[in-house]
């Protein structure tokens, strides 16, 4: 299988992040916006693509935050991830002012049931996938001085 890219988009605003809100056997758990890099696509315009699709709304990209990669067979969903090999491009986004509703897009991701802002003081307390960008994002916010690329990280 080959190796997937993939755009995502950190929308921070009002000391929340916005996230798409998922559901498996053990409750609700988040992700960002954002999805696999098409043929003939750039980056960018992944990103854009996704984020219509996704969250119903338009945004703006910022800077390039955050490089991780997932190679599922070294995580815990392995069983299941087991040929998953993806790397994905965070960027810093915001919301275009114009984009007022907020919410599930016209194709939306699968298992995806709804779109939250999650509140960056509670971060921790939530299942945001990938887990560990949770604290990158907060140091992030801190001002801390980070790294791009963060390597396989789940």
């Amino acid at each position: 299988m080959p190796i997937r890219n993939s755009a995502k988009a950190i929308i921070i605003q009002d000391e929340n992040i916005l996230a798409i809100k998922k559901e498996d056997k053990d409750g609700y758990y988040y992700i960002l916006p954002g999805g696999g890099q098409e043929h003939g696509e750039n980056l960018h315009q992944t990103l854009k693509r996704e984020c219509i699709e996704e969250i119903n709304a338009e945004v703006e990209i910022g800077i390039l935050l955050f490089i991780r990669e997932y190679i599922g067979k070294n995580h815990e969903h392995f069983e299941f991830d087991s040929e998953v090999h993806q790397t994905e491009y965070m960027f810093l986004c915001k919301v275009i002012e114009e984009s007022r509703d907020i919410g599930n897009g016209i194709i939306p991701d699968e298992g995806q049931i709804g779109v939250e802002w999650l509140p960056l003081s509670e971060l921790l307390s939530f299942r945001l996938y990938p887990q560990t960008m949770r604290e990158y994002i907060i140091d992030y916010i801190e001002g801390k001085d980070l790294p791009v690329y963060l390597g396989d990280i789940n």
